[in-house]
């Protein structure tokens, strides 16, 4: 490890701990309709368990244990205007030398840990399928890094911490895999590092507009928002498959599975992103009010996934015990959207950096597959029987495998990386 990162140990003080248990001892339920289910959010039933599980019976000095065995660090990296921040990232290396480095980048309400299952597929060494040394940071504000302090921090900036981290790291050239936000943020990498750095990349939720009828101001303006929407002056072929909506069956359903989303469920994304000060003076003082918060996206995002409330708890504590504080993510929002006002990949096109998708039956965001080709240069596709948004939890031989084929011998980006081709 390079001398400028420190080793990370995670040790959460007694104090917090105790405070924690007070909270969770003062807890006041609100009441519930009858037969109401998930249709009002999340059940009364539900959120008494895991409270009381989290109160009573899970223990936080074992799961700090497992994490503390993970090779975690911190580094500070200058961000451009926003001065140093201290940015905490694990790191397992692959016995092979010539393995290639993958950035792994989480979203929210996710988490360094979604990589914790594919680090041994990952990084295991075999002349069958390629190897990868495995950085995956927690994002400015999340989990253990620090977060800014100035109103702006926006897709720019998020690229530029994850694109010097690495290079800090010694890899000048990479591949990126991730989902959600790590998703949009892989976007801004390959806008602004793609080719020089970033060879290559693989998302599991590849959308670039949750938008279907063009507004007057996208059918004529000059920035570059106006090719991620189909119409006819832009994306004229894909434009015309939506003229076959009538008699095409699977482009109708995945319109109407995107635009349900967008009515019912993006009321967090709204919030999120217009008042995030206001919602985090709940999620920061009340950790049943996080827990709800969240919980509620684990649950509703996966495809069927079995969460255990050890894995439940565990997943909020790392926002809890969050080094910036729980309020702190949610910020990301309202800055990669400018207060909604435009979607969050503002500023960016489309590239020709080798781009792999994932699709996965579970995931909520889902657009036509034919609309992952104005994101980029797709060289890659797969899709799953099983699994949903939080991919790496759920299916991690299947992510993990995509990203085997896709670069190793005989994928499409076998060999992206200079010198560093797996195995």
């Amino acid at each position: 490890m390079n001398p400028w990162a420190k080793p990370f140990t995670l040790d959460v003080p007694d104090t917090d701990l105790e405070l924690l248990r007070k909270k969770l001892a003062l807890v006041r339920f609100p009441d519930e309709l009858e037969d109401a289910g998930w249709d009002y959010g999340v059940p009364l039933a539900d959120m008494k368990r895991l409270v009381t599980h989290w109160r009573d019976s899970f223990n936080w000095r074992k799961a700090e244990r497992a994490i503390n065995a993970l090779p975690q660090f911190t580094t500070d990296i200058e961000v451009d205007g926003f001065g140093t921040l201290n940015i905490h990232f694990l790191h397992q290396k692959s016995s092979v030398e010539n393995a290639i480095p993958l950035l792994f980048v989480h979203g929210w309400p996710g988490h360094f840990l979604e990589v914790r299952k594919m680090l041994p597929i990952l990084t295991s060494p075999s002349p069958d399928h390629p190897s990868f040394h495995v950085v995956a940071p927690s994002l400015p504000g999340f989990g253990f890094s620090e977060a800014p302090s100035k109103p702006g921090f926006a897709g720019p900036q998020y690229a530029e911490v994850l694109n010097k981290l690495m290079l800090f790291l010694g890899y000048d050239e990479y591949v990126y895999q991730g989902g959600d936000l790590g998703h949009s943020l892989g976007v801004y990498v390959a806008n602004l590092y793609g080719h020089k750095h970033l060879k290559a990349w693989l998302s599991n939720m590849p959308v670039y507009a949750l938008l279907f009828t063009p507004s007057p101001h996208e059918l004529t303006c000059d920035d570059t928002s106006r090719y991620r929407i189909p119409s006819p002056l832009f994306n004229p072929l894909l434009f015309l498959e939506l003229l076959t909506v009538p008699f095409n069956k699977r482009l109708a359903e995945q319109l109407e599975s995107a635009k349900r989303f967008q009515t019912s469920g993006m009321g967090y994304f709204v919030m999120q992103a217009t008042a995030p000060q206001t919602l985090g003076y709940n999620l920061a003082d009340s950790p049943v009010g996080l827990l709800a918060w969240i919980y509620e996206k684990l649950y509703k995002a996966s495809d069927h996934y079995p969460w255990s409330d050890d894995e439940v708890i565990e997943w909020i504590s790392i926002y809890w015990f969050s080094r910036a504080g729980p309020a702190a993510n949610i910020r990301i929002y309202y800055e990669l959207t400018g207060r909604n006002s435009h979607d969050m990949f503002e500023g960016t096109k489309w590239t020709s950096v080798p781009l792999g998708v994932s699709y996965f039956p579970g995931e909520p965001v889902r657009l036509p597959k034919s609309w992952a080709h104005m994101i980029g240069k797709i060289v890659f596709e797969s899709e799953h029987v099983a699994g949903g948004h939080f991919a790496a939890v759920e299916q991690p031989e299947k992510l993990a495998g995509d990203l085997r084929k896709m670069f190793g011998k005989g994928g499409p980006a076998f060999g992206v990386v200079s010198g560093k081709d797996g195995y």
